[in-house]
């Protein structure tokens, strides 16, 4: 079927309700029409994400009824038991995000499948701890975590907690594109779904369990308890789901000097007080620095609409505030968990820690320092999560931690995804520990492990590259980069190229290829002689191509230029490409 013919369908049948049917009436840029039509929204290992607006390439209830249809059928394959079990679903504060949510619980429900569903918006780590706690088969959780206020997704997991393998992903995927008509997919009535037992409404009695689980990973209880109001803190949910949660962790262990932006404390699918829900980026702390320069704040923590990410603003020795990369966050933590737990003799034999392949190589070091194994996975807090079930079913590593740069961070065995609530409690901890205990800021720890094992900075680079001709052009940069084989950057000698595409790795220094391990991964990797790297991907959740940059020096000041000049270089060899 052509775009246009489903164009009209949507248009004109009418299952598509009349303020779908409406907006659809409104189009008239034939390329808008087609961007919208031309495929199905995609559905990957993790789900699917998109602007919300009617056609088949866009988030909205239609979309969401096939999505789940699929999903339901899949499970109705397991048998009784396994729709027994049911899903359990969560949602965020963005436009529609409730309304998605029961609209995918009253699908299951027509298919027999039990559904519970959260009684207001919820953190995602929560929603991975609810299917572990409620032993579901499954689980949905309707965000799009950071992503601008347009858009909205529709996450699902598997019964360990993980987001939906790759193998059960392709099995959902086929039942969805099994059913080539987007007609009759109805819903179930709310009251006839409770009548029946196939929803059910859950709330406060999971997030008091999750909550006991999280406060179980404080390092410090006692000092926590005791000191823990004396670290002024500066927390903003950015108008989402991690408001209630965050704070009673943090009050429940001690931490009782918090202040809210009450600007940013209520849900608010506009994020009006900010560009970007996003606490990568710095403008998005501006009310926060106000609040803490008004209560004199040690820390300010931010996290994102859905609470999976943590973003993290340290007050200087001169006042001013400072905001942490998630490689520093990611390290900082490192060093924390696993200093502290061989200090208390808690450190197990075959402890191990999980990052991606994005994020520094700095936390390797740290990692290698106290004799801890490092696994590195491909980008995406799934592949943690999966790497954590293979060690803990071969019973070969004991994870003590994970994170990857872009704000994600783990510790703990009952959440299978990253959580900014965990998050949260431990870096108000390391602060306090470290502040009361050695009289260090975390501004000094960090240095101390920059002058223990190199300068180490990052950077990020995105480019945003919308529609099918968007696809298109970061098709041709990849290419592009795969057939020239680049040896040096701006003077810095590269030593190693990885195509996870291709699962060849290559050592420009021996010339000898060898074969990579991780999935197959549209990914390039530069290593540079001595340490860092410059790594290019396609975004797997939004149009962009991605820039990953990392440099070691002896000190910040060459590492700053050497960033720098790293930047500069590749992102001129990718306008030359751009250009032809």
């Amino acid at each position: 079927m052509s775009f246009q013919e489903r164009y009209q369908m949507w248009l004109k049948n009418s299952y598509f309700d009349e303020e779908i049917r409406e907006e659809l009436k409104q189009l008239n840029d034939q390329q808008e029409i087609e961007d919208r039509f031309y495929k199905d929204l995609e559905f990957g290992t993790g789900g699917l994400r998109g602007i919300m607006a009617a056609g088949t390439n866009r988030m909205n209830k239609y979309v969401i009824r096939k999505v789940t249809q699929g999903l339901a059928e899949y499970i109705c394959d397991h048998g009784p038991e396994g729709m027994k079990r049911g899903v359990v679903i969560a949602y965020d504060s963005r436009w529609f995000s409730a309304d998605f949510a029961l609209e995918a619980a009253l699908i299951l429900a027509q298919n027999g499948v039990k559904a519970y569903l959260f009684d207001e918006l919820r953190p995602t780590p929560e929603l991975s701890f609810a299917v572990r706690e409620l032993k579901t088969i499954a689980g949905i959780v309707v965000t799009a975590s950071h992503n601008p206020k347009a858009y909205n997704g529709y996450k699902v997991y598997w019964e360990d907690g993980g987001q939906v393998p790759p193998a059960q992903a392709d099995e959902i995927l086929a039942r969805i594109e099994a059913r080539e008509s987007w007609l009759g997919i109805e819903p179930m009535s709310k009251e006839a779904a409770k009548r029946e037992g196939l929803l059910q409404m859950i709330g406060s009695e999971i997030d008091h369990v999750y909550l006991s689980r999280v406060k179980e990973l404080a390092l410090h209880p006692e000092l926590d308890a005791q000191q823990g109001k004396e670290l002024s803190i500066v927390y903003t949910p950015f108008h989402g789901a991690g408001n209630k949660l965050v704070r009673s962790a943090l009050a429940e262990l001690g931490f009782s000097s918090v202040t809210v932006v009450k600007e940013q404390e209520q849900p608010d699918p506009n994020f009006t007080t900010i560009p970007y829900p996003n606490p990568e980026i710095p403008s998005t702390f501006d009310l926060a620095r106000e609040y803490g320069k008004n209560v004199e704040a040690e820390l300010l923590l931010a996290t994102d609409p859905d609470s999976d990410r943590l973003g993290v603003v340290l007050r200087a020795p001169n006042g001013d505030y400072r905001q942490l990369s998630g490689n520093q966050i990611g390290v900082l933590l490192t060093y924390y968990v696993l200093s502290q737990k061989k200090n208390l003799g808690i450190l197990p034999e075959k402890a191990a820690i999980i990052k991606t392949i994005a994020s520094t190589d700095l936390a390797d070091e740290v990692a290698r320092y106290f004799k801890v194994a490092v696994e590195n996975v491909l980008t995406g807090f799934k592949f943690i999560a999966e790497k954590e079930k293979e060690m803990e079913d071969g019973g070969w590593g004991k994870f003590q931690f994970g994170f990857e740069e872009s704000y994600g961070y783990l510790a703990g065995d009952f959440v299978r995804d990253k959580d900014g609530i965990i998050a949260s409690i431990l870096l108000a901890e390391a602060a306090l520990y470290y502040r009361n205990t050695e009289h260090r800021s975390l501004f000094e720890v960090l240095e101390s492990i920059y002058q223990m094992f190199g300068y180490y900075l990052d950077s990020q680079e995105s480019l945003t590259l919308e529609g099918h001709q968007g696809q298109e052009e970061m098709v041709r940069i990849m290419d592009s980069l795969r057939q020239e084989e680049i040896r040096e950057l701006c003077g810095i000698q590269i030593v190693k190229i990885d195509d996870y595409e291709q699962q060849i790795g290559k050592n420009l220094v021996t010339g000898q290829s060898y074969s990579l391990t991780l999935p197959r991964s549209n990914v390039l990797r530069f290593s540079f002689s001595g340490g860092g790297f410059v790594m290019v991907r396609p975004s797997g959740t939004e149009p962009k191509i991605k820039f990953y940059f990392s440099v070691k020096a002896d000190s910040q000041s060459v590492a700053e230029e050497s960033l720098r000049m790293v930047k500069d270089d590749v992102m001129n060899r990718i306008a030359l490409i751009r250009s032809k």
